[in-house]
């Protein structure tokens, strides 16, 4: 069982998840067991305060002084979660910060963002799937917010997936966290109006992305790359795109990458004007699109071979009468990735959580799902995994 424990009552021998409440910065590289007091003191030091035990993997005292000193891999993604959720309110704040800037006519600031993007950056190189499963969990009243910080996170881990420089990553990153800054200045009965827009409203819509371009480019220190993805996310390749109806040609594959995280987080996050898509749905629309010569279609069948046909996060049906998320997938077989299940559809009821590699099972995924289908919380049965460990 995973539990909250008081650095003061932190013992030799406890299994160290994670941190929950510090008052620095410090993050753990790895989950491992404490070996000595002067791990303990150390962490005092760097002002932790309470810590995530695995009480499961407890050993004794004289056990722990033969640990060696290097400590264990991660765990379940579930474990990496906490510290993934925390990273993204973090970024959501620095969000703010900036729209709040942009207001009020003040400058915007680079410094957060490149440390909030490096943050993101080095998450995702050490396990992308915990920020992945993160942005399955919306809040669809800071859709604005949200949504900037959930592109730059995608742009990061399919820049990754195609082993694209880690600097001109963290220029993508950057240009997609700041792509619809923009938005500030439409007003919000547009921004917000769940009816149809009319032809003028959709103009002034359209117009975001010019105010963007302006108000990023006048950052100082920003790199041009960083401009041009976030003035291509709306452009598509045969045209119809906007602000400039700029055609293949003219567009970058990084424009092209980011046309494609832009639309498939719209799709897939839910706001206080639209309903949310399931990720099958996402890629289905999005290949869709690449047949009609909008989007790049090697690039579009890149994108979800690198999130998965069942992407982290995601709920699924299972042929046993249960659901499950979706903790990692298999390159070798995407339509069969590892899952843990958690909740019986027969009795509706959570269950013992269990982890099972459909690769190798004889169950198998009937649907992709989402929680509220079943009258189920996407955040209470996060939880609820922690809480099994």
């Amino acid at each position: 069982m995973i539990i909250k424990v008081s650095i003061n009552d932190l013992k030799k021998g406890h299994f160290v998840v994670d941190i929950v409440e510090q008052h620095g910065t410090y993050n753990l590289t790895r989950a491992g067991h404490i070996k000595s007091d002067d791990v303990i003191s150390a962490l005092k030091a760097k002002g932790v305060e309470s810590v995530l035990v695995d009480t499961t993997k407890t050993i004794s005292d004289a056990l722990s002084t033969n640990l060696p000193e290097q400590l264990e891999k991660p765990g379940p993604v579930i474990l990496e979660v906490t510290k993934a959720k925390k990273l993204f309110k973090q970024s959501k704040k620095i969000q703010q910060q900036i729209f709040l800037d942009v207001q009020q006519g003040r400058s915007i600031e680079l410094g957060p963002v490149v440390e909030v993007t490096k943050h993101i950056i080095t998450a995702i190189f050490k396990n992308p799937d915990a920020l992945v499963c993160v942005i399955n969990i919306r809040d669809k009243n800071e859709y604005l917010l949200e949504h900037s910080v959930s592109v730059s996170v995608l742009m990061t881990v399919f820049a990754r997936f195609l082993k694209i420089d880690r600097d001109i990553t963290h220029q993508l990153a950057i240009g997609a966290f700041l792509h619809d800054v923009g938005k500030i200045k439409v007003p919000d009965k547009i921004l917000n109006k769940v009816e149809k827009l009319t032809e003028q409203e959709f103009r002034i819509i359209k117009e975001h992305v010019n105010h963007s371009i302006e108000i990023i480019k006048a950052i100082p220190d920003i790199s041009p790359l960083s401009i041009e993805v976030a003035a291509l996310h709306h452009e598509r390749l045969d045209g119809s795109g906007y602000p400039q109806q700029l055609k293949q040609d003219n567009i970058s594959n990084y424009g092209a990458m980011i046309a494609i995280c832009d639309i498939f987080d719209a799709l897939t996050a839910e706001s206080c004007y639209k309903k949310n898509y399931s990720p099958i749905k996402a890629f289905g629309i999005l290949r869709g699109l690449a047949l009609d010569g909008k989007l790049m279609p090697r690039l579009v069948d890149l994108f979800i071979k690198c999130l998965g046909v069942y992407p982290v996060g995601s709920i699924v049906e299972l042929n046993s009468n249960r659901l499950a998320i979706v903790e990692s997938g298999n390159l070798d077989d995407p339509i069969n990735p590892k899952v843990r299940c958690f909740y019986n559809l027969k009795y509706h009821r959570y269950i013992m959580a269990k982890n099972i590699d459909l690769a190798k099972e004889a169950d198998f995924i009937i649907r992709g799902v989402k929680a509220k289908d079943f009258n189920l919380d996407h955040n209470r049965i996060i939880e609820f995994l922690l809480q099994e460990g």
